[in-house]
């Protein structure tokens, strides 16, 4: 009988144990409702993207944060031939070899500028640097009181100091978090726990 009644303990606490479980992984659904970023902030995404790929993660990171989005268009666009990294006489090759080529320009502007609150900053990586198309936008603009997040996209390049780099540029002003490297396939959940783990 006692052995019985062990028994029938048993039963209990395991039903309790899956219960609780269960209510955790309710938690953790609830939690992905949460906003990523606060209320009360303004967030603009400007990025540059040749191939697609980091348009696909800007996209993504807008929809998530309510964000305006800002694609920096060039005045002289690269073709696909200019693109090719390898070859030597490439547009891309030549000016990474010779940066006082690098004439790059982008037609329009962010419409009030001192509006928004985050900016995150999009663009592929080329040679383990940030591509230089987003080089003028942020010498061009005052970050002053930003939160700033670079991101990247790349198949294999890590983000590095691409991010620091940016923030030199930008003469030291605004706040400058740490920046992340996606893949061109990144999902939206990548996406949103990303954006989860930062702190504004």
């Amino acid at each position: 009988m006692n052995r019985f009644k062990w028994e029938i303990a048993g039963v209990i606490v395991a039903l309790g144990v899956l219960v609780s479980a269960c209510g955790n992984g309710s938690a953790k659904a609830v939690s992905q409702d949460t906003p990523v970023i606060p209320a009360d902030k303004k967030v603009l995404v400007v990025y540059y993207s040749d191939t697609g790929n980091t348009k696909a993660v800007a996209d993504k990171i807008a929809k998530e944060t309510g964000a305006d989005e800002f694609r920096l268009e060039l005045t002289k666009p690269y073709t696909e031939e200019d693109l090719d990294y390898n070859d030597d006489d490439s547009r891309v090759s030549r000016e990474h070899e010779n940066p006082s080529l690098r004439h790059v320009e982008y037609t329009g502007d962010v419409a009030n500028w001192k509006d928004y609150d985050i900016v995150f900053i999009g663009y592929p990586i080329w040679w383990q640097q940030a591509a230089w198309t987003v080089e003028p936008f942020v010498k061009d603009h005052d970050f002053s009181g930003k939160t700033v997040v670079p991101f990247a996209t790349s198949a294999m390049a890590d983000i590095g100091d691409s991010g620091k780099n940016l923030a030199f540029l930008a003469g030291g002003n605004g706040k400058w978090l740490d920046g992340e490297r996606f893949s061109g396939k990144a999902s939206a959940a990548e996406v949103r726990e990303w954006l989860q783990s930062l702190s504004f």
